[in-house]
């Protein structure tokens, strides 16, 4: 099945609609994105754990996919900085919502706000399956100490252990999850992202089986742990508000790179479809933990050129179409990303995202 390419200007809407790409980019003069691209995809978007837990028993067995029961729901972890990981996830999970509603995507959440509760884990795999989304992404951070914890670092992918009962679930999480995760961890370690080096965490990726979230949903599901909140570096970047971004712009970049390119992506008519290239993707193979799975290869990037800073047209043009991300609620302060340090990091996403993208054709 052919998979099939969209206009150059893709990649840089990932942080808002019509962001030019630089000219250095391609030999083609510079593309816009339509905001139509994903237009008639759904994605479903869990920022894990919830603001409170008042009135509920997290404690609660739910069932956990496997013919067993688990806890509802975790309070999830809290970073050295004191910022808890709820806040942290549904920061980021924002971010990526207004990228992908930039793109024409659907964006269903699995909670609401920061601040009330957001529903066992039983109940988010369930919404998620009932959005019938083309992907879900569950937005989480880690951690592996109450204190400090200077040996660990890094960030992963959970994936399930195969099979998984529910045959529904395993389909989607065998095919389309498998793959969407593999392009994710990818699309981490693009970006300059270190894999975990602990809890077996093999090339970014993780497998377990004792995660109910996989193990519920019947739609393909990227299970991210952006790092870890009890290392010092890693908690410093998931406190920030421009380590955030950059969490948001590797996750959009995963997303897109599976919708788009994967072997699942939306037939040609729902994209504004470019000629394929002629480099067919590359195979490989992935193994996490003790369980060794052979896995769908994200497209290779091709290399691109080094993008410069834009110039000072481009610089105001960049702020006015940036305003409506950089206003997200609960981002305050997030106008004074808008510098030249983050420009950079908008126009190496454009270079790679469109390298993916250009570089998506063959059978």
């Amino acid at each position: 099945m052919n998979r099939f390419a969209i206009k150059a200007g893709l990649g840089a809407c990932v942080l808002g609609a019509s962001v030019l790409i630089p000219a250095q980019v391609s030999a083609e003069p510079a593309a816009t994105a339509t905001g139509t691209e994903l237009s008639g995809m759904t994605v479903f978007l869990d920022p894990g754990h919830q603001g409170s837990s008042e009135g509920h028993d997290l404690a609660q067995q739910v069932n956990d996919g496997r013919g067993n029961t688990k806890d509802c729901q975790t309070s999830g972890m809290t970073s050295l900085g004191g910022v808890p990981e709820h806040t942290i996830n549904w920061n980021v999970s924002q971010l990526v919502k207004s990228s992908l509603e930039s793109l024409g995507a659907k964006v269903v959440l699995s909670r609401q706000d920061d601040t009330g509760w957001g529903g066992c884990v039983d109940e988010r795999a369930r919404a998620a399956s009932e959005s019938n989304a083309d992907l879900a992404v569950s937005i989480h951070a880690d951690s592996t100490a109450q204190g400090e914890d200077a040996s660990k670092h890094g960030f992963h992918m959970i994936i399930p252990s195969l099979p998984i009962p529910d045959e529904k679930a395993d389909a989607a999480q065998s095919g389309g999850g498998l793959e969407a995760s593999t392009m994710m961890r990818d699309a981490y370690k693009s970006d300059g992202f270190v894999p975990a080096n602990y809890a077996g965490v093999n090339d970014g990726l993780q497998t377990r089986a004792d995660v109910a979230g996989p193990a519920l949903t019947q739609v393909p599901l990227v299970f991210v742990e952006m790092g870890n909140g009890s290392n010092k570096e890693d908690s410093a970047q998931l406190e920030s508000t421009d380590g955030q971004l950059k969490h948001a712009i590797t996750i959009t970049t995963g997303v897109v790179t599976y919708l788009l390119t994967g072997s699942e992506a939306a037939p040609a008519e729902k994209l504004a479809a470019a000629p394929a290239a002629t480099t067919a993707p590359e195979a490989s193979e992935d193994s996490a933990s003790s369980t060794t799975t052979t896995t769908p290869k994200a497209t290779t990037p091709k290399a691109a050129p080094k993008s410069t800073a834009p110039d000072s047209a481009q610089f105001s043009e960049l702020m006015e179409m940036l305003a409506p991300l950089l206003e997200v609620e609960g981002l305050d302060g997030l106008e004074d990303l808008v510098n030249d340090k983050n420009l950079g990091l908008v126009s190496d996403l454009a270079s790679t995202l469109m390298a993916v993208i250009t570089g998506a054709g063959g059978n």
